[in-house]
Protein backbone atom coordinates (compact mmCIF):
# COMPACT_ATOMS: atom_id res chain seq x y z
CA UNK A 1 0.00 0.00 0.00
CA UNK A 2 0.92 3.16 -1.13
CA UNK A 3 1.24 6.03 1.45
CA UNK A 4 0.75 9.88 -0.19
CA UNK A 5 2.82 12.32 2.28
CA UNK A 6 0.65 14.91 3.68
CA UNK A 7 1.10 18.40 2.00
CA UNK A 8 -0.66 20.99 3.97
CA UNK A 9 0.98 22.97 6.41
CA UNK A 10 1.30 22.44 10.32
CA UNK A 11 -0.88 25.11 12.86
CA UNK A 12 1.68 26.59 14.08
CA UNK A 13 3.39 27.50 10.47
CA UNK A 14 -0.16 28.40 9.66
CA UNK A 15 -0.49 30.94 12.74
CA UNK A 16 3.75 32.22 12.08
CA UNK A 17 2.33 32.85 8.28
CA UNK A 18 -0.73 34.54 9.21
CA UNK A 19 0.97 36.74 11.76
CA UNK A 20 3.53 38.05 8.79
CA UNK A 21 0.14 38.35 6.30
CA UNK A 22 -1.62 40.88 9.06
CA UNK A 23 2.06 42.51 10.03
CA UNK A 24 3.06 43.42 6.29
CA UNK A 25 -0.60 44.73 5.79
CA UNK A 26 -0.49 46.76 8.55
CA UNK A 27 3.08 47.91 7.40
CA UNK A 28 1.50 48.57 3.95
CA UNK A 29 -1.23 50.60 5.59
CA UNK A 30 1.45 52.65 7.48
CA UNK A 31 3.25 52.96 4.57
CA UNK A 32 0.11 54.32 2.19
CA UNK A 33 -0.78 56.45 5.49
CA UNK A 34 2.84 57.90 4.92
CA UNK A 35 2.84 58.51 1.35
CA UNK A 36 -0.83 59.90 1.59
CA UNK A 37 0.19 62.53 4.24
CA UNK A 38 3.70 63.15 2.20
CA UNK A 39 0.92 63.61 -1.06
CA UNK A 40 -1.50 66.02 0.91
CA UNK A 41 1.30 68.03 1.84
CA UNK A 42 3.25 68.09 -1.17
CA UNK A 43 -0.37 69.50 -3.05
CA UNK A 44 -1.30 71.58 -0.53
CA UNK A 45 2.75 73.25 -0.48
CA UNK A 46 1.90 73.12 -4.85
CA UNK A 47 -1.49 74.59 -4.32
CA UNK A 48 0.14 77.49 -1.43
CA UNK A 49 3.17 78.26 -4.32
CA UNK A 50 0.85 79.14 -6.83
CA UNK A 51 -1.20 81.57 -4.63
CA UNK A 52 1.58 83.17 -3.64
CA UNK A 53 2.71 83.23 -7.17
CA UNK A 54 -0.99 84.40 -8.41
CA UNK A 55 -0.23 87.65 -5.19
CA UNK A 56 2.99 88.37 -6.62
CA UNK A 57 1.17 88.77 -9.59
CA UNK A 58 -1.82 91.25 -8.59
CA UNK A 59 1.34 93.12 -6.95
CA UNK A 60 3.13 93.61 -9.77
CA UNK A 61 -0.21 94.51 -11.93
CA UNK A 62 -1.24 97.08 -9.38
CA UNK A 63 2.67 98.28 -8.89
CA UNK A 64 3.53 101.66 -10.11
CA UNK A 65 6.61 104.05 -10.13
CA UNK A 66 5.52 106.47 -7.69
CA UNK A 67 5.88 109.18 -9.71
CA UNK A 68 2.99 107.79 -12.53
CA UNK A 69 -0.50 108.48 -12.54
CA UNK A 70 -3.66 106.21 -12.77
CA UNK A 71 -4.56 106.25 -16.36
CA UNK A 72 -7.94 107.94 -15.44
CA UNK A 73 -6.16 110.74 -13.39
CA UNK A 74 -3.73 110.92 -16.39
CA UNK A 75 -6.39 111.57 -18.38
CA UNK A 76 -7.98 114.16 -16.59
CA UNK A 77 -4.47 116.12 -15.90
CA UNK A 78 -4.21 116.17 -19.69
CA UNK A 79 -7.92 117.53 -20.09
CA UNK A 80 -6.68 120.51 -17.57
CA UNK A 81 -3.56 120.70 -18.89
CA UNK A 82 -5.21 121.48 -22.50
CA UNK A 83 -8.09 124.07 -21.29
CA UNK A 84 -5.22 126.24 -19.28
CA UNK A 85 -4.13 128.96 -21.29
CA UNK A 86 -0.06 129.32 -21.52
CA UNK A 87 1.44 132.82 -19.86
CA UNK A 88 1.85 134.89 -22.76
CA UNK A 89 5.72 136.24 -22.86
CA UNK A 90 6.30 139.64 -24.30
CA UNK A 91 9.25 139.87 -26.77
CA UNK A 92 11.18 143.01 -26.27
CA UNK A 93 9.69 146.27 -27.69
CA UNK A 94 12.38 146.61 -30.40
CA UNK A 95 11.82 143.19 -32.11
CA UNK A 96 9.25 143.91 -35.33
CA UNK A 97 6.39 141.25 -35.97
CA UNK A 98 6.53 139.55 -38.86
CA UNK A 99 4.76 140.14 -41.87
CA UNK A 100 2.64 136.87 -41.54
CA UNK A 101 2.33 137.00 -37.97
CA UNK A 102 -0.84 134.79 -38.04
CA UNK A 103 0.12 132.18 -40.75
CA UNK A 104 -0.91 129.20 -39.05
CA UNK A 105 -4.75 129.85 -39.69
CA UNK A 106 -5.62 128.85 -42.82
CA UNK A 107 -8.95 131.06 -43.44
CA UNK A 108 -11.21 133.30 -42.14
CA UNK A 109 -13.67 132.64 -40.16
CA UNK A 110 -17.10 134.43 -40.20
CA UNK A 111 -18.71 135.76 -36.90
CA UNK A 112 -22.35 136.04 -36.54
CA UNK A 113 -22.09 139.46 -37.08
CA UNK A 114 -20.37 138.93 -40.70
CA UNK A 115 -16.91 139.91 -39.36
CA UNK A 116 -14.80 137.69 -39.82
CA UNK A 117 -13.43 136.41 -36.37
CA UNK A 118 -9.94 134.99 -37.81
CA UNK A 119 -7.91 135.00 -40.92
CA UNK A 120 -4.93 133.60 -42.40
CA UNK A 121 -2.41 136.73 -40.54
CA UNK A 122 -1.60 137.64 -44.86
CA UNK A 123 -1.92 141.08 -46.08
CA UNK A 124 -2.00 142.88 -49.08
CA UNK A 125 -0.13 146.14 -49.54
CA UNK A 126 -2.23 148.94 -51.23
CA UNK A 127 -0.15 149.76 -54.41
CA UNK A 128 1.23 153.28 -55.17
CA UNK A 129 2.10 156.69 -52.92
CA UNK A 130 0.97 159.26 -51.85
CA UNK A 131 2.54 162.94 -51.66
CA UNK A 132 3.92 164.79 -48.63
CA UNK A 133 1.59 165.96 -46.41
CA UNK A 134 3.06 168.35 -43.28
CA UNK A 135 6.35 169.96 -42.49
CA UNK A 136 9.80 168.03 -41.58
CA UNK A 137 10.95 165.00 -42.39
CA UNK A 138 8.21 162.49 -43.52
CA UNK A 139 7.11 159.57 -41.81
CA UNK A 140 7.02 156.83 -44.84
CA UNK A 141 4.33 154.31 -43.83
CA UNK A 142 2.42 151.67 -45.94
CA UNK A 143 -1.27 150.55 -45.59
CA UNK A 144 -2.21 146.77 -45.41
CA UNK A 145 -5.76 144.65 -45.24
CA UNK A 146 -5.57 140.86 -44.23
CA UNK A 147 -6.52 138.45 -46.57
CA UNK A 148 -10.45 137.51 -46.14
CA UNK A 149 -11.33 140.40 -44.33
CA UNK A 150 -13.28 141.85 -46.83
CA UNK A 151 -11.14 145.09 -47.24
CA UNK A 152 -9.57 146.72 -50.09
CA UNK A 153 -6.17 147.63 -49.66
CA UNK A 154 -6.44 150.40 -52.04
CA UNK A 155 -9.78 151.59 -50.74
CA UNK A 156 -8.22 152.12 -47.01
CA UNK A 157 -5.24 153.41 -48.24
CA UNK A 158 -6.91 156.26 -49.92
CA UNK A 159 -8.75 156.81 -46.39
CA UNK A 160 -5.81 156.72 -44.52
CA UNK A 161 -4.07 159.44 -46.41
CA UNK A 162 -7.15 161.63 -46.14
CA UNK A 163 -7.14 161.61 -42.23
CA UNK A 164 -3.50 161.92 -41.77
CA UNK A 165 -3.34 165.23 -44.37
CA UNK A 166 -6.34 166.80 -42.76
CA UNK A 167 -5.24 169.59 -41.07
CA UNK A 168 -6.78 168.74 -37.93
CA UNK A 169 -4.92 166.14 -37.48
CA UNK A 170 -1.04 165.47 -36.54
CA UNK A 171 0.79 167.24 -38.93
CA UNK A 172 -0.90 170.40 -37.17
CA UNK A 173 1.60 170.58 -34.94
CA UNK A 174 3.85 172.04 -37.02
CA UNK A 175 6.75 169.07 -36.96
CA UNK A 176 5.00 166.01 -38.47
CA UNK A 177 4.89 164.85 -42.03
CA UNK A 178 3.68 162.01 -43.83
CA UNK A 179 3.99 159.72 -46.94
CA UNK A 180 2.61 156.68 -48.03
CA UNK A 181 4.49 153.86 -49.48
CA UNK A 182 3.86 150.79 -51.40
CA UNK A 183 7.24 148.95 -50.04
CA UNK A 184 9.62 149.26 -47.19
CA UNK A 185 11.79 151.22 -46.14
CA UNK A 186 8.44 151.98 -43.98
CA UNK A 187 8.52 154.02 -40.49
CA UNK A 188 4.95 152.38 -39.84
CA UNK A 189 2.36 150.20 -41.12
CA UNK A 190 -1.26 150.44 -40.65
CA UNK A 191 -2.81 147.35 -40.53
CA UNK A 192 -6.25 146.61 -40.96
CA UNK A 193 -7.03 142.87 -39.65
CA UNK A 194 -9.05 140.38 -38.23
CA UNK A 195 -9.82 140.62 -34.16
CA UNK A 196 -8.18 137.04 -33.77
CA UNK A 197 -4.65 138.60 -36.25
CA UNK A 198 -5.17 141.76 -33.50
CA UNK A 199 -5.07 139.66 -31.11
CA UNK A 200 -2.00 137.64 -31.74
CA UNK A 201 0.21 141.16 -33.12
CA UNK A 202 -0.97 142.77 -29.92
CA UNK A 203 -0.42 140.21 -27.43
CA UNK A 204 2.76 139.58 -28.63
CA UNK A 205 3.79 142.92 -27.06
CA UNK A 206 1.86 142.34 -23.82
CA UNK A 207 -1.40 143.77 -24.49
CA UNK A 208 -4.54 142.09 -24.47
CA UNK A 209 -7.33 143.45 -26.60
CA UNK A 210 -9.56 140.94 -26.86
CA UNK A 211 -10.69 140.91 -30.10
CA UNK A 212 -12.59 144.14 -29.94
CA UNK A 213 -10.02 147.38 -29.85
CA UNK A 214 -7.23 148.50 -31.61
CA UNK A 215 -3.41 148.63 -30.51
CA UNK A 216 0.02 150.39 -32.10
CA UNK A 217 2.68 148.33 -31.27
CA UNK A 218 6.99 148.55 -32.46
CA UNK A 219 6.02 149.98 -36.09
CA UNK A 220 2.32 148.11 -36.81
CA UNK A 221 -0.64 150.44 -35.97
CA UNK A 222 -3.01 147.70 -35.95
CA UNK A 223 -6.69 148.61 -36.66
CA UNK A 224 -9.38 146.34 -35.71
CA UNK A 225 -11.66 144.75 -38.51
CA UNK A 226 -14.98 145.35 -36.02
CA UNK A 227 -14.23 149.43 -35.14
CA UNK A 228 -13.47 149.97 -38.93
CA UNK A 229 -16.55 148.46 -40.29
CA UNK A 230 -18.74 148.75 -37.40
CA UNK A 231 -17.61 151.63 -34.89
CA UNK A 232 -18.86 152.10 -31.83
CA UNK A 233 -21.99 152.87 -30.11
CA UNK A 234 -21.40 156.39 -30.20
CA UNK A 235 -19.96 156.58 -33.74
CA UNK A 236 -22.62 153.92 -34.98
CA UNK A 237 -23.82 156.78 -37.58
CA UNK A 238 -20.86 157.90 -38.83
CA UNK A 239 -18.16 155.07 -39.29
CA UNK A 240 -16.24 156.93 -41.33
CA UNK A 241 -15.56 159.79 -38.73
CA UNK A 242 -14.50 156.98 -36.25
CA UNK A 243 -11.90 155.66 -38.83
CA UNK A 244 -10.21 159.08 -38.23
CA UNK A 245 -10.31 158.79 -34.66
CA UNK A 246 -9.26 154.84 -34.53
CA UNK A 247 -6.08 156.20 -36.90
CA UNK A 248 -5.53 159.20 -34.91
CA UNK A 249 -5.58 157.46 -31.34
CA UNK A 250 -2.87 154.88 -32.94
CA UNK A 251 -0.86 157.26 -35.05
CA UNK A 252 -0.75 159.52 -31.75
CA UNK A 253 0.82 156.51 -30.03
CA UNK A 254 3.22 155.69 -32.56
CA UNK A 255 4.40 159.68 -32.29
CA UNK A 256 4.54 159.52 -28.55
CA UNK A 257 1.48 160.57 -27.56
CA UNK A 258 0.14 158.41 -24.22
CA UNK A 259 -3.82 158.54 -22.85
CA UNK A 260 -5.46 161.14 -21.33
CA UNK A 261 -9.25 161.41 -20.21
CA UNK A 262 -11.96 164.43 -20.45
CA UNK A 263 -10.93 167.56 -19.82
CA UNK A 264 -14.39 168.61 -18.80
CA UNK A 265 -18.45 168.02 -19.19
CA UNK A 266 -19.27 169.43 -22.85
CA UNK A 267 -15.60 169.81 -23.79
CA UNK A 268 -14.49 167.88 -27.11
CA UNK A 269 -13.13 164.38 -26.16
CA UNK A 270 -9.18 164.32 -26.82
CA UNK A 271 -8.15 162.06 -29.68
CA UNK A 272 -5.61 160.56 -27.28
CA UNK A 273 -8.62 159.38 -24.65
CA UNK A 274 -10.10 155.82 -24.79
CA UNK A 275 -13.40 156.93 -26.14
CA UNK A 276 -14.76 153.09 -26.38
CA UNK A 277 -14.55 153.19 -22.61
CA UNK A 278 -16.88 155.78 -22.35
CA UNK A 279 -17.27 159.41 -23.10
CA UNK A 280 -16.63 160.41 -19.19
CA UNK A 281 -18.75 164.22 -19.86
CA UNK A 282 -17.43 165.09 -23.04
CA UNK A 283 -18.40 164.73 -26.67
CA UNK A 284 -17.78 163.06 -29.06
CA UNK A 285 -14.19 164.51 -31.47
CA UNK A 286 -11.76 162.72 -33.28
CA UNK A 287 -9.26 164.83 -34.25
CA UNK A 288 -6.33 165.98 -32.20
CA UNK A 289 -6.37 169.85 -33.13
CA UNK A 290 -9.50 171.82 -33.47
CA UNK A 291 -9.71 173.96 -36.39
CA UNK A 292 -7.62 177.11 -35.09
CA UNK A 293 -4.88 174.57 -34.56
CA UNK A 294 -5.21 174.08 -30.76
CA UNK A 295 -4.65 170.54 -29.29
CA UNK A 296 -7.53 169.00 -27.93
CA UNK A 297 -5.96 167.61 -24.63
CA UNK A 298 -6.77 166.54 -20.76
CA UNK A 299 -5.34 164.77 -17.98
CA UNK A 300 -3.14 161.64 -18.50
CA UNK A 301 -3.68 158.48 -17.49
CA UNK A 302 -2.60 155.36 -17.89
Amino acid sequence: MIVTAYQGKSPGSRRRRSRSVHAAARRGKRRGSTRGKKHGKRLAGGLAAVAALAAAGCAVVAWQPSGAEPPAAAGQSGARAEHTPPARRSPEPSAPAPSASAGHRASARPSESGIPETGPGTFVTAPGESAKTGSGKALRYRVEAEHGSGVSAADAAEEVERILADPRGWTADGHSAFRRVAADPADFVVRIATPGTVDDICGRYGLDTGGEVNCSVDRNVMVNLRRWEQATPVYAHDVTAYRALVINHEVGHFLGHGHVTCPGRGKPAPAMMQQIKGMHGCVPNVWPYDPEGHLITGPSVP
